[in-house]
């Protein structure tokens, strides 16, 4: 396992708001999956999203990330509404501002585990020999093996560690995550959650957690279930 306490983060701690979503509409044929949904994160903070297959968990990430636009309402991400933006705009605010971790990880096998996570940093336009150093630094952290290791040699563990190294070099102000543990075993999914949820107070992102995993979602700062194309605390009212 990968002591949390040994990864460090990029900068002092804030209360900024890194996410605001209001009033979100988006509605399917026969079905509405999200219905006023609102939702607020902080920097520092997790969140931990659970509920059924179909209730409009992956909706919800795909408007956060501007994939898809909802038929209504705002989302500030680092302080602009995602939805009034240009399609350039959006993918330049997305790189900059957002770090995506997948179930499956989807690293590309033709790349080592270095070039994966330091072309994050190139795409951002950032010095070569500066994004190489450091993906090395970063996957030297997580634990991964940086010399003389395939992408498609790596551990379902080491996979995903890698995948988070890639979303955390940019630094982003908010870090999603899609059922990360899901593919894991026990083992390894402890590993990877006790690092996910490490990272927001070191550093300084707030993080969103989508997962169908209750002792995973135990471990976020709120919990959250997205009932009726509403976000709901447990047990109570409307969550904002």
């Amino acid at each position: 396992m990968i002591p949390a306490t040994s990864f460090p983060g990029p900068s002092a701690p804030t209360t900024q708001r890194v996410l605001k979503a209001v009033g979100l509409q988006y509605e399917i044929p026969g079905r509405t999956l999200l219905d006023s949904a609102e939702l607020t994160i902080r920097a520092g903070e997790s969140v931990a999203i659970t509920g059924p297959s179909g209730s409009g968990k992956s909706t919800l990430l795909a408007c956060l990330l501007g994939l898809v636009r909802p038929r209504a309402g705002q989302i500030d991400i680092a302080g602009k509404d995602i939805t009034r933006l240009s399609t350039g705009k959006l993918a330049r605010h997305r790189r900059d501002t957002i770090g995506m971790v997948f179930q499956f990880a989807e690293l590309l096998n033709e790349l080592s585990p270095v070039e994966n996570v330091a072309l994050a940093a190139l795409l951002k336009g950032g010095d070569r020999r500066a994004a190489y150093q450091r993906a090395e630094e970063l996957l030297t952290e997580l634990g991964v093996p940086v010399y003389h290791c395939d992408t498609a040699d790596l551990s379902g563990g080491e996979r995903q560690r890698t995948a988070l190294a890639r979303a955390l070099i940019n630094e982003p102000a908010l870090l999603l995550a899609d059922e990360p543990t899901g593919a894991l075993d026990e083992d390894n999914r402890e590993s990877v959650a006790d690092l996910l949820f490490s990272l927001p107070p070191r550093w300084n992102c707030g993080l969103l957690v989508v997962t169908h995993d209750a002792s995973v979602a135990a471990r976020a700062d709120r919990q959250l279930e997205l009932r009726h194309g509403q976000l709901l605390p447990q047990g109570g009212a409307v969550a904002v």
